[in-house]
């Protein structure tokens, strides 16, 4: 099992640390979240604003739940969306065919990357704060990480060597 998922807060740094760690590991990049607005046919925020967060959390429970990553003569990183924990049927797909590693940001880095939580397709109930998706998903992250990396003021190539140490 060669396959590596990054979960985490949106912000966290997924995508970008994901395709740099692809790079470093000659490995496949997939961003679930562009799989998902491509099978829906729109942005994910417009999906939400259009269906609900429910709809939108059984979408993406369903699309990573069918997720066959193609098998390469190494692996592939995945960068999940930060709402992929509430599917636990595609958590346990996931850590059939891949390592999980939490991207564990601070709440304070989070806000200052973030801006408008709304505009990027985040899973956030009415009345929300960014403060109670932490709270509320930080459990959720932990239970299902293989590894954590605490991303607290380190550039993402700081990050991916911590996590080629970690993997290796």
């Amino acid at each position: 099992m060669n396959n590596i998922v990054l979960i985490g807060m949106p912000a966290s740094g997924k995508s970008t640390v994901g395709v740099l760690l692809a790079k470093a590991l000659l490995y496949d990049f997939l961003d679930t979240d562009l799989i998902l607005q491509l099978r829906c046919g729109m942005s994910l925020c417009r999906y939400i604003e259009k269906h609900g967060t429910d709809a939108f959390i059984h979408f993406e429970e369903e699309t990573i739940s069918a997720l066959q990553v193609a098998p390469s003569s190494a692996g592939t990183v995945i960068a999940t969306g930060g709402s992929v924990v509430y599917g636990e049927r595609a958590m346990q797909h996931l850590a059939k065919c891949a390592k999980i590693v939490y991207l564990r940001a601070p709440l304070e880095e989070l806000r200052a990357r973030i801006g408008n939580i709304r505009s990027r397709g985040v899973v956030l109930t009415h009345g929300s704060t960014l403060d109670d998706l932490f709270s509320e998903r930080q459990p959720l992250y932990e239970r299902y990480a293989q590894i954590t990396v605490d991303t607290a003021k380190k550039s993402p190539e700081q990050i991916v060597s911590e996590l080629l140490a970690d993997i290796r």
